[in-house]
């Protein structure tokens, strides 16, 4: 069973919270000018109150009689490979604390563990969103919501995604077989209709080809803020909303290698997990406290 996350931030952890905390204080300001700052999260109720003691554990836990798949990517505050650290791998950790069961951890290219989700070759994944295609062979356990936006560079000279979109000489890049909400996807499939994306494995190869102007611009999240907070990108980058509400992300479950009331169980321990704060706490440890309150309360 993998060791459960440290509660002591790491010396990466502070650096990023150290970022993001910058961040907020400069949009509290009004601080919008022309930086990549972080835009504020979807407004959310605050709890109505943090239980000061655990929530039972789910009355019907998983079965731990084999041992379980789940796949990492590359990707931001979500999980780092250089340093094994990441939102995706505290709640791995914790759901495996939880459950009691044995979850082997593997890092790949995010379509491959659709893929593989989809074969049923692999059991989870985690930070994933839904869609019609994804409903036939994926179930899903709800505890992050965010937005999605539009790096853009300035010496685009484009102020909105409209503009951006009506610009053909613009393009735009991504990560194979990620989806979004609803006005990015329709954004980014006009794009791909028209030979306008080029596409990546992860984002460290979007940022260099963002720098060089190979591309003009790259879909973002919260998880990505630390990166664009950096002097180079910051400097040379705009933010651009899309309109679209927050995207609830969770755990993916394979259809094909988990019975139903398998999929209930670990939505069981996710909902848990939500109940008693630990989801926040460990929302906490990489966001300012109310923007991790913002993701996590929905």
């Amino acid at each position: 069973m993998p060791a459960r996350a440290r509660s002591r931030p790491s010396p990466l952890r502070r650096r990023l919270r150290h970022h993001l905390v910058g961040l907020a204080l400069a949009l509290a300001a009004g601080a919008r000018a022309a930086v990549p700052d972080a835009p504020p999260a979807a407004d959310a109720p605050a709890p109505a109150g943090t239980p000061s003691t655990p929530s039972p554990a789910p009355s019907h836990l998983p079965d731990c009689s084999r041992p379980l798949t789940l796949g990492l990517h590359e990707h931001g505050l979500l999980y780092a490979s250089q340093t094994g650290e990441g939102i995706d791998k505290d709640v791995a950790d914790e759901m495996s604390r939880r459950s009691g069961c044995r979850l082997t951890l593997t890092m790949l290219p995010r379509a491959r563990i659709w893929q593989l989700i989809e074969s049923g070759a692999l059991d989870f994944t985690l930070s994933g969103i839904t869609n019609a295609q994804r409903e036939r062979f994926a179930a899903f356990a709800w505890y992050v919501s965010n937005k999605y936006y539009l790096l853009a560079r300035r010496d685009a000279g484009v102020h909105s995604v409209a503009e951006f979109r009506a610009r053909h000489g613009l393009r735009v890049g991504l990560i194979r077989s990620f989806r979004y909400g609803d006005q990015a996807n329709a954004f980014v499939d006009a794009l791909e209709s028209e030979d306008r994306v080029s596409y990546a494995g992860s984002l460290d190869p979007l940022y260099t080809i963002l720098l060089d102007d190979g591309i003009q611009a790259m879909i973002i999240e919260p998880f990505d803020f630390p990166v664009i907070a950096g002097a180079q990108l910051k400097a040379q980058t705009t933010i651009l909303d899309f309109g679209d509400p927050p995207v609830p992300h969770g755990l993916v479950m394979s259809r094909k290698s988990l019975a139903p009331a398998q999929q209930q169980a670990w939505r069981d321990v996710i909902q848990s997990m939500r109940n008693d704060g630990t989801m926040r706490r460990i929302f906490e440890k990489y966001f300012p406290l109310d923007l991790a309150r913002q993701m996590t309360q929905f």
